[in-house]
């Protein structure tokens, strides 16, 4: 299984990178957020509450 950085030879140290170097990279990018999950949810909490209540009216 190559480094999913850079794609060399993994190193059985640092698996499943190469050396360390790869291994920050990809903590750097779980850091800034570059792999976070999108989302449909809104950004403002009261406004997510208000939908779900409307949806729970709907159901009940």
């Amino acid at each position: 299984m190559p480094c999913p950085i850079c794609e060399k030879e993994t190193d059985a140290a640092y698996r499943p990178f190469c050396s360390k170097r790869c291994a920050n990279v990809d903590l750097g990018r779980w850091l800034n957020g570059a792999y976070a999950v999108p989302s449909t949810d809104p950004d403002d909490i009261e406004q997510a509450l208000e939908e779900a209540a409307r949806e729970d009216r709907k159901i009940h």
